[in-house]
């Protein structure tokens, strides 16, 4: 498993409910670009449409060596996933203060896989606890080290 990107900001702005595997459906071009590395998927979320999940606002930088087909590089992109999954998806988003947001994005064999999550938005008084844990075990690493 070769992962590509992460979305950092994930874990510091949603409470990880539950996580979910899901196939992207995209242009061989794009598969190309995203081996390169040139992919985001920060101020990435994902929305229910029709009874599909579909990826919104991903940026895949288009590949230089592409002939004439070249697609836009944050258009919408759909995901793979069971119908028993989307029916979970559907119920969670549809309650109040919880989202569906990209965790990390990468490949098993070869195919491009991403991480995704039922997440629920972090008020400022947790993000402060956030940052107050990470510093306490930081301190906690230095003195283990000394």
């Amino acid at each position: 498993m070769k992962i590509v990107a992460t979305n950092k900001k994930a874990h510091f702005e949603y409470f990880v409910l539950e996580k979910y595997v899901a196939g992207v459906v995209l242009v061989g071009s794009e598969v190309k670009s995203i081996r390169a590395g040139h992919v985001s998927i920060e101020d990435t979320y994902v929305s229910i449409r029709d009874g599909e999940a579909w990826v919104i606002n991903m940026y895949i930088k288009p590949y230089e060596h592409a002939n004439n087909f070249v697609p836009a590089e944050r258009r919408a992109r759909k995901l793979l996933l069971n119908r028993s999954e989307l029916n979970e998806l559907i119920g969670a988003v549809s309650q109040k203060g919880q989202t569906v947001v990209p965790l990390r994005l990468y490949f098993e064999g070869s195919l491009v896989k991403l991480e995704i999550a039922i997440c629920k938005g972090k008020k400022l008084f947790d993000k402060r606890e956030t940052i107050k844990q990470r510093d306490l075990a930081r301190d906690r690493a230095r003195e283990l080290k000394n």
